[in-house]
């Protein structure tokens, strides 16, 4: 079978420019919050360990829980959802996302936080899907690009400033609140998705089986994926531990740890923006670069890192780094497969969210043994990303 089609819609058809851009900031927002909820144990491990009492590799299922179940809904809820009105698909994945968050802050026992963290990731996996084609529906033509630029910016603004003020806001009330507040978020983002986006019709309808053929058949959305699975593996390994490996390496008390991930964030959101304006244009040097940049700094923290100053700044240059990889590999992807881009986002999104459960799930096993092992890992497997990009000069590219 192949893909349905339907009258491609007109960009923004008919919308005011502020009600586009209200759309857009709606979605945004969604996905921030939806990526905040994913990766929030991430600064709050070695708290929530401690109250549930289990060990700092075992807290890291939080992470790899949402991560595997996202990436199985990515493409499962893109087919599923047909021709349902996509507002309406969007709606129920954040307000569940938000019920979720709450029964976090509630939770008994480490069991029952676990099955909230699936259903997060039911959401996480099925909005960023979902979300990732609709900047073309919303805005004029001529602002696609920097609207695509603007919703996927709250992919990697999750990463690098959500989680560092949830962390925060975790060492000063409790990581309960932390949870509770991310719930909020989730529900606060509902509410703004209701108001500001209009209803979104399905025009094109996806099949399994276009999935692994577009995979087959597009050596450039191979190397995409292959890039994905190593980079964003490489990255989780180490990062979903960064708490204890600061605390351990660096010398870094909890309340400083919070603080230098803000700082993190910020070097990000930097990363972010200069990343994005060159790889619209530029985009394996831009991976390769952002390969290099992070290799560095994991490898480098277990030698120049042992000391607060060293670990400061590898910190501020691995945040530098990772801000501006989500929105390069979906860049990458989009060019692989401009014919195809709802297709090759469920691909992107789904690897992406497992390679965040198998970077956590490996290292939750490294970590227990030895803190610096999971910085030597990822910063090899972050490597071998650049060599697949610096390989990969035959896949075509829009």
């Amino acid at each position: 079978m192949t893909a349905v089609e339907s009258p491609a819609p007109t960009a923004g058809t008919g919308r005011s420019p502020l009600k586009g851009w209200l759309a857009v900031s709606a979605v945004t927002l969604g996905i921030f919050s939806l990526m905040t909820s994913e990766l929030l144990p991430v600064g709050l491990l070695t708290p929530v360990g401690s109250e549930l009492n289990v060990s700092e590799g075992t807290a890291g299922l939080m992470v790899t829980v949402p991560g595997l179940v996202a990436a199985v809904s990515a493409p499962l809820i893109t087919v599923m959802a047909g021709r349902v009105d996509r507002r309406l698909v969007l709606a129920v994945l954040l307000g569940l996302v938000g019920a979720a968050n709450l029964a976090s802050a509630a939770t008994p026992n480490f069991a029952t936080l676990l099955i909230a963290r699936f259903l997060i990731g039911v959401s996480v996996g099925g909005f960023w899907a979902i979300a990732g084609g609709l900047a073309l529906r919303l805005v004029p033509g001529k602002h696609v690009p920097r609207a695509m630029s603007v919703i996927f910016g709250g992919v990697s603004t999750a990463s690098v400033l959500g989680v560092p003020t949830g962390t925060l806001l975790g060492d000063m009330s409790g990581w309960r609140t932390a949870f509770a507040a991310v719930g909020v978020l989730g529900l606060a983002a509902l509410v703004c998705l209701v108001l500001m986006v209009p209803p979104l019709p399905a025009t094109r309808t996806i099949t399994f089986p276009e999935l692994p053929r577009l995979l087959r058949d597009n050596a450039a959305i191979r190397i995409g994926v292959l890039a994905t699975f190593l980079l964003i593996t490489g990255h989780f390994v180490a990062y979903t531990f960064v708490r204890p490996v600061l605390q351990d390496i660096s010398g870094f008390d909890g309340n400083m740890t919070s603080s230098l991930l803000l700082v993190y964030g910020v070097a990000g959101i930097a990363g972010n923006f200069v990343a994005g304006s060159r790889a619209a244009k530029h985009i394996r040097a831009t991976l390769f670069s952002i390969a290099i940049v992070l290799t560095a700094a994991m490898v480098l923290i277990p030698v120049l890192g042992t000391g607060r100053a060293g670990g400061a700044v590898l910190l501020v240059v691995w945040g530098l780094g990772y801000g501006g990889v989500s929105v390069s590999l979906q860049t990458w992807m989009l060019k692989a497969a401009p014919e195809a881009n709802e297709a090759a986002s469920s691909l992107f999104v789904m690897m992406f969210n497992l390679s965040i459960a198998l970077g956590a799930l490996i290292g939750g096993l490294v970590v227990d043994g030895s803190t610096s092992g999971v910085l030597w890992l990822g910063g090899t497997l972050v490597l071998l990303t650049a060599a697949a990009v610096a390989t990969s000069r035959k896949a075509q590219l829009a």
